[in-house]
Order: C-alpha cells, then structure tokens, then sequence
C-alpha cells in the first residue's frame, strides 16, 4: 500500500486491547516471546496494523521499527484487515498461462483495491498466493473456502452476485 494507515480505518475495542495487554504480561519475560506475541495479536485483531504494533513496542520496550521489521518479513502476518470475504487469486504457474493475471487485475478494477487491501466497506479483500495444488482447474480463485475453477473474466460478476 505504500503507507502505514490503511483505507479501512484501525476500529479496535477495549476488549481486544485487554486481551492483548493479556498476552504481553503473560509472555513479556519470555525469552523468544516476540513472535508469539505478534501471532497472538494477530489472532487477536485479524491483522497488525500500526496501532497494535505500537502498543506492542510500548510494552515490550522493543523499538518500533524492529516490530515493523518483523511484520513485513513474515508473509503470515498482515498489515490490512482481511475482508469478510477474502479473495484469493492464484498465480501459479498453471493459473496464471491460462488467464489469472487478468482475472486479478479485473478484480482489482471491481474492489477498487491492490494486492493484499480490503475494501472501505469491510467487505472484500483481495490477495494473490502461489499455487493451491487445484491445477487441473486453472485458474482459480477461493473466496474464502468456496474454489472456482476454469474461470474467466466474464464469469465473475456471476460469482460476485452470490457474495452480495
């Protein structure tokens, strides 16, 4: 996304807030607790958005930018709220000869959203990931547990009209 605020706004609550200062108090003499800490948070939220490092870094007097170093590194946390339908467009080898890439990017022009970002509205968000081990029905995209196959760009808004 290129900044550190999201289009969705952070809308945390005092109980996530409680229940991780929780797991921080828990863990904050642990040797290694870090990551631990970070993918409770994570579980937490949903995602780690500068808010929640922030608290973390507070707490665990570890410096910011190490904390952003970390979240950025691993590919198993996220910056941006996931959607409450997460699309997944794979770009594997076998998708993408036969068609992902378009296939992302009309889905980008629909969402109104880049690789890994959730619409304003909380509703979608968008990723790319690696093969899915579902070849034989390339391309292919998952929202959320649901799998579409041999797909092409005219076949989404039928798909979408399902998830309105």
């Amino acid at each position: 996304m290129g900044s550190l605020t999201a289009a969705v706004p952070f809308a945390g609550t005092k109980e996530q807030e409680a229940a991780l200062l929780k797991v921080i108090a828990d863990h904050k003499n642990d040797k290694g607790s870090l990551m631990p800490i970070l993918q409770q948070a994570q579980e937490i939220y949903g995602y780690l958005p500068i808010e929640v490092q922030t608290i973390i870094s507070n707490e665990m007097d570890v410096p910011l930018e190490k904390i952003y170093g970390i979240v950025t590194f691993y590919s198993q946390f996220s910056l941006n709220p996931k959607g409450k339908y997460k699309i997944s467009v794979c770009l594997g080898t076998a998708c993408y000869v036969k068609g992902a890439g378009e296939l992302f990017n009309k889905l980008k022009e629909i969402l109104g959203v880049s690789d890994g970002e959730c619409t304003p509205d909380g509703k979608f968000s968008l990723e790319s990931c690696r093969c899915i081990g579902a070849c034989g029905l390339a391309p292919v995209l998952t929202i959320n547990d649901d799998v579409y196959g041999k797909l092409t760009v005219d076949d989404l808004d039928g798909i979408f009209d399902k998830y309105k």
